[in-house]
């Protein structure tokens, strides 16, 4: 652009010579536009002086080189017209520069917050390491079947460490324990062994009833001691039940009936008080058990279900993996230096920790996560465990506040040598043991089960610091939130628990893990239909987006066919994709709220739900790099949250883990030449009239193809859409279909159009 064609080229003294401002501005474009104003360029006076009779750089863009002109000369000035004197003027000319450049003022990118049970706030994170994040997490007491409450805890904070390390992209360094030495799996191991024992006695009819008597006997007496309305209503559900079953096992022996009839109802009897005759055996036999050999069979019976658990949820395995019985002389050495430090002290052959001593200290302080709960007796007995309450127990602390850290092992109990004798660890102070064996006198996440927080963390808090000498332990405390079973509260000891294994046979591994994604993980969750159906519906909601971009990727296209021409409605789409991938970054951000994050993933599939019909109706193809763009951050995401199994590329795999890849990609196209060879033939049917071969295609389509898991779409005026589904989806789909016919009546079928 060379200026107004047709003007001769002025001088600068002709240019300050004219009085109206539009005219000078034209006549300075002229001339600058004939000689060089920028590269290597040094200013003269009259280049001063003309540029102060501007008030700014012209905003008609014709006049192109005015205003590179006055962004040079008034960076050159250093500052606005009329400030300043020009630096080292001159005559000469110079060669060109390039203008002064200024950085975009950008934005604050949100920083990640995590809820800290130790200040009950959203803290940002900060590793103490650089990117290395050290964890260590409360593990399983495998003493019986693991349940949805260890899903809760387990799965929650496997998608936490899955954002942690695969999206925010961290060094995280995880450790988890196995709890294989305690009172439940003491007495759970005595209590096995003395009902099997029991069992191969085959005590005769009367025995077995008199043995129940007497067991009823003592139970009443606990029934009675029983203040918590939940167990005392557990507790009377048992009893009721042990009754009832005696009652026909009473008659058939007044009754003197067939042998094989009273061992009948005795073996019935014998199951339904399996528990209550099991507690009554340990009370008077247990401290008679002497084969060791039990107390690690349970454990390792239960840790080898507990890890085929974890591995059906897809949870990830953990870094490192502890078991208490292995780091024994650790937590010797642990207690040892307590001792040492002042905070701990022998009693009777077992060591406590010193509450008041350390609470008294000016470095530490006691109760660090809920100090409202500190001396709350039925909580620190609860955590000191059933064979560690009696009254020569209790009577050996200073306070009743301390903890055991080492336990003297009782008759019945298993044992290891230490220098107070032979004895067990404490619960708590395994943790803090193993942990700091691990991950040294300060780690960065420490989490477990909210219902853990106190006692059993509060103290693991108080023992480690006490060793350290330090208050920083623990750096960030996550606690996973609750679990309910249809709004009641889940609990193994109260026996109102569904396994993983029962949960499993009802829905996916993949199903369970969305409906705990769609709630915080720090709060409260039930487990019941409703929630179990949302996870079922979105799910559904995602897969048919998923099938519907890959029926659009498989169109036949050239290379050059890939990239199509974006019209308002890809540009639109597109500017809320990136919206709704910040929205999704500003959730995890907080605190890793994957419930917003789906939500935002939720309306960025309707979005492009409403694109595709828009292009439907006009019966033209969507873009299909866009949507594939979109299903691939989709699927990355949800790979991220362990909702998609690494194999998969686009979408939920078909058919399982690991035959995904391969089943899609060797079915597909068979099924494509069957669906076109299908269209032809309803298309000969319609022209020819011959409804018995479109009833035919339709049987094809409706009875034969969902029993091998296929589901054709046909679409008036458009290709047949093939979608490969899960068969027991698809038979679910055909019988709501005629129960809707059976209901409302049949749709018309066959159509000549």
């Amino acid at each position: 652009m060379a200026g107004f064609v047709g003007e001769p080229a002025p001088d600068y003294a002709s240019i300050l010579s004219i009085s109206d401002e539009a005219a000078r501005v034209r006549a300075l474009n002229e001339h600058l536009s004939t000689r060089s104003y920028v590269q290597g360029y040094s200013l003269s006076q009259a280049d001063v002086d003309v540029f102060r009779q501007l008030s700014a750089p012209p905003a008609d863009t014709r006049l192109f080189h005015v205003a590179r002109w006055f962004r040079h000369v008034e960076a050159v000035l250093g500052g606005v017209p009329g400030c300043g004197e020009p630096r080292g003027l001159q005559t000469s000319k110079g060669r060109r520069v390039q203008p002064q450049w200024s950085p975009p003022a950008g934005s604050e990118p949100c920083k990640l917050r995590l809820y800290n049970s130790l200040t009950r706030n959203k803290d940002v994170f900060t590793p103490q390491n650089g990117n290395r994040v050290t964890w260590y997490c409360c593990g399983p007491t495998v003493y019986d079947a693991s349940h949805m409450g260890h899903a809760r805890s387990y799965i929650s904070f496997d998608i936490l460490r899955r954002v942690l390390r695969d999206y925010f992209k961290f060094d995280v360094f995880y450790c988890m324990n196995i709890t294989d030495i305690d009172d439940k799996i003491i007495q759970r191991a005595r209590q096995n062994c003395l009902f099997e024992r029991y069992r191969e006695t085959r005590p005769t009819a009367m025995q077995l009833l008199g043995d129940i008597r007497a067991s009823l006997k003592t139970f009443s007496v606990k029934l009675n001691e029983t203040t918590d309305p939940d167990k005392k209503q557990m507790l009377e559900r048992m009893q009721l039940a042990v009754q009832l079953a005696a009652a026909p096992l009473e008659e058939a022996v007044r009754s003197n009936l067939a042998a094989e009839d009273i061992d009948r109802r005795a073996q019935v009897l014998l199951e339904e008080a399996k528990d209550l005759l099991s507690d009554w055996l340990d009370t008077s036999l247990g401290s008679e058990v002497t084969d060791n050999s039990i107390f690690s069979k349970l454990p390792k019976f239960w840790e080898e279900e507990f890890h085929k658990d974890m591995e059906a949820l897809n949870v990830l395995p953990p870094d490192v993996l502890t078991r208490v019985s292995e780091y024994v002389p650790e937590i010797v050495s642990f207690v040892q230096k307590i001792v040492d430090n002042g905070y701990g002290y022998a009693s009777n052959g077992s060591v406590y920790f010193d509450t008041a001593k350390f609470a008294s200290s000016e470095r530490h302080s006691y109760g660090k996560l809920v100090p409202e709960a500190v001396g709350d007796q039925k909580a620190l007995q609860e955590g000191e465990g059933d064979l560690s309450v009696s009254a020569d127990r209790l009577s050996e602390k200073r306070s009743p506040s301390d903890f055991a850290l080492w336990k003297a092992s009782k008759p019945g109990e298993p044992s290891w040598p230490c220098p107070w004798g032979k004895g067990r660890p404490g619960w708590h102070i395994e943790c803090s043991a193993m942990a700091g064996t691990l991950l040294g006198a300060s780690m960065d996440i420490h989490g477990g089960g909210f219902d853990l927080r106190f006692p059993h963390h509060d103290n693991e808090l108080a023992q480690s610091e006490a060793y350290f000498e330090n208050d920083c332990w623990v750096r960030y405390f996550l606690h996973t939130g609750h679990l309910t079973i249809a709004g009641c509260k889940m609990s193994k000891s109260l026996k109102n628990f569904i396994t993983i294994k029962d949960a499993l046979k009802k829905h996916s591994a993949r199903q369970l893990r969305l409906a705990f994604l769609m709630h915080s993980w720090k709060d409260t969750l039930d487990y019941s239909s409703n929630t179990m159906e949302s996870a079922l519906q979105f799910e559904k909601f995602l897969n048919e987006f998923f099938l519907n971009v890959k029926d659009v990727l498989r169109a036949p296209v050239d290379i050059t066919g890939q990239f199509e021409k974006w019209e308002e409605a890809e540009a639109e789409l597109n500017e809320s994709f990136y919206n709704k991938k910040a929205a999704v970054h500003e959730a995890l951000c907080d605190n890793i709220d994957t419930r917003t994050a789906l939500e935002e993933m939720r309306a960025l599939v309707s979005q492009c739900n409403l694109y595709m019909a828009a292009r439907k109706a006009a019966r033209r193809r969507p873009n299909r790099a866009l949507l594939q763009s979109v299903a691939l951050y989709l699927t990355h995401m949800l790979k991220i949250f362990g909702a998609i199994e690494e194999e998969s590329i686009l979408g939920f795999p078909v058919g399982g883990a690991g035959s995904s890849l391969n089943l899609e990609s060797t079915v597909m196209p068979y099924l494509q030449v069957l669906s076109k060879f299908r269209e032809e033939v309803r298309k000969i049917a319609r022209e020819k009239k011959v409804p018995e071969i479109l009833r035919l295609s339709d049987a094809v389509r409706d009875d034969l193809l969902p029993e091998l898991g296929v589901r054709l779409e046909d679409h008036e005026g458009l290709p047949t859409v093939v979608k490969l589904v899960d068969r027991e989806t698809l038979l679910r789909e055909r019988e709501e279909k005629i129960r809707r016919v059976a209901c409302c009546g049949p749709s018309t079928e066959v159509t000549w159009g």
